[in-house]
């Protein structure tokens, strides 16, 4: 089920015309998140998101790319969290977030169709686990939508802006909104704060926001989304700042991803998301833990 999995994401891209290309897993610079930690390979890394080399494909000429492929992170462990997965990520020029989250939810919807039709009687296509209380999400079914600051207000014990000035912000995510999301349907969660844009480009009608989303089913986030910052200067910015802080807490020696940042002047509108093809298994199976979903976890090596 897992290989067929991986097939029909493969069918549904080509169907839709992308071009799957791979990039190198080991690199010499990648993107400076503090949030994310990388596992170092000798004087390099291994990749936490293929979307710098991604990203210079579209540069360079290519309208619309995918790929799956392993990526790493040191630090996470846990019921949703390996420190290596398969990540799908996938990019268009001239597209917008509103244009990903179309892709999500038609993705979903083809592989649950495909699926119950190569397993029938086997497979309760992404039914909760019985962790979450049971239930069926129905994908085929348009997803809900919220901006972050509406879900804060909603489900939040303080306001999204007191979340940010307290440093409380992914805290209060995980504990107090994340487990309302996508119960029914798939819930697109989206408009971030600006200070949470990472390469993400400014609403032009509202600065103060991001073009950024996550998808969620049963409370637990599948994808993140956005329209592109394609304005090398200010990403150059928003590196320097995200530098800063690596090395102020001595995280890990990073440099400048100068490439990427030349590349970006080949490159007008774009949009790309990341979705994790393990977490999305787990959901299929109806299990409650990534180690129940990948083909060997780290305790079985």
């Amino acid at each position: 089920m897992r290989a067929a999995l991986f097939r029909l994401v493969r069918s549904f891209f080509a169907g839709l015309g992308f071009l799957e290309v791979d990039t190198p897993v080991r690199q010499p610079v990648i993107i400076p998140e503090k949030n994310i930690v990388p596992l170092q390979s000798g004087n390099w890394f291994l990749q936490a998101s293929p979307e710098l080399c991604m990203k210079r494909l579209l540069a360079a000429g290519c309208e619309k790319v995918f790929q799956i492929c392993p990526c790493f992170r040191a630090e996470e462990r846990g019921r949703l969290h390996l420190q290596e997965f398969a990540m799908l990520e996938w990019y268009r020029r001239g597209g917008d977030y509103t244009d990903l989250m179309m892709d999500c939810h038609a993705l979903l919807v083809f592989i649950k169709e495909n699926l119950q039709k190569e397993f029938p009687g086997e497979c309760s296509c992404l039914h909760t686990s019985s962790l979450y209380g049971g239930g069926a999400v129905d994908v085929a079914r348009e997803g809900r939508r919220l901006t972050v600051e509406e879900a804060f207000q909603r489900f939040s014990p303080v306001s999204l802006q007191q979340a940010l000035e307290t440093d409380r912000f992914e805290e209060l995510l995980v504990e107090n909104v994340e487990p309302h999301l996508g119960w029914d349907v798939p819930f697109f969660l989206y408009d971030y704060p600006r200070e949470l844009a990472s390469l993400a480009k400014y609403k032009s009608e509202n600065s103060q926001v991001a073009e950024r989303f996550e998808l969620y089913i049963s409370g637990v986030e599948l994808a993140n989304g956005f329209s592109e910052l394609t304005d090398a200067d200010e990403q150059r910015r928003r590196f320097e700042s995200e530098i800063q802080y690596i090395c102020e807490n001595n995280q890990y020696a990073t440099a400048m991803p100068e490439r990427f940042l030349q590349a970006l002047d080949n490159l007008e509108a774009a949009a790309g998301a990341a979705f994790g093809l393990d977490r999305l298994f787990m959901l299929i199976l109806g299990k409650g833990n990534l180690d129940e979903a990948v083909t060997f976890s780290p305790s079985d090596l």
